[in-house]
């Protein structure tokens, strides 16, 4: 096999584009990341709700992957999955996780760390009928993260569970659902010129139920 050697050292990028201070940020940190997720959606960023999500499973492997924010409430950040997936045995038996945003065009990042908790199945069915059709199909067919032994094997699902819910409204699958993350932190960071980039960070602290705000050196 050829071996070549990548040449990464002078890949290089200035951060200009804007800055971060304490006063900008304010006090609630859901709040301000609302700010800025509607600001990236004007920015017109591609998935823009593109979040990657870090899990820990029994053996205290790290493993992540990029999942969809579906819903931002007081709470916190929703999204939705196979509950049996690979993921969903690692959050049933490591309920702590963080969560990733970048926002490239704008030069940002969001980090959040916290634990995780299932949505309740009322807010799990709200989501999924509102889904199109094919998802909801696709939702069925799926065993998700299993080992299967060619993609006929989903195809042929889907065919059927298209047949058997034919002119019908099709039904939540009981092993699909939704996922809250409620942040212990969050850190804002804003690329700046010569790497001396802005980080905020807040640590929400359980007993005052109150969140405290860091200047993080970068």
């Amino acid at each position: 096999m050829h071996n070549s050697k990548l040449n990464l050292a002078d890949i290089r990028k200035e951060y200009m584009l804007s800055e971060l201070d304490e006063e900008i940020v304010g006090e609630e940190p859901l709040s301000f990341f609302n700010t800025w997720f509607l600001e990236a959606e004007k920015a017109e960023i591609t998935d823009v709700n593109a979040m990657t999500l870090a899990t820990v499973d029994a053996l205290n492997t790290p493993h992540a992957r990029t999942v969809l924010l579906k819903e931002l409430d007081d709470a916190g950040f929703v999204f939705y999955t196979n509950y049996l997936s690979a993921k969903g045995n690692e959050m049933k038996s490591n309920v702590n996780v963080a969560l990733l945003f970048y926002w490239k065009e704008l030069e940002r990042q969001v980090r959040i760390e916290g634990t995780v908790e299932k949505v309740t199945d009322i807010v799990s069915d709200t989501y999924f009928n509102s889904r199109p059709e094919g998802s909801k199909l696709g939702a069925w067919s799926s065993p998700q993260s299993s080992v299967i032994p060619h993609r006929k094997i989903i195809e042929t699902n889907y065919a059927k569970y298209a047949e058997e819910f034919s002119n019908l409204d099709i039904p939540r699958p009981p092993h699909w659902g939704g996922y809250r993350v409620i942040p212990k932190s969050i850190e804002f960071w804003q690329g700046r010129a010569n790497r001396m980039h802005d980080r905020i960070l807040f640590t929400f602290d359980s007993e005052d139920k109150k969140w405290y705000k860091y200047r993080l050196a970068p």
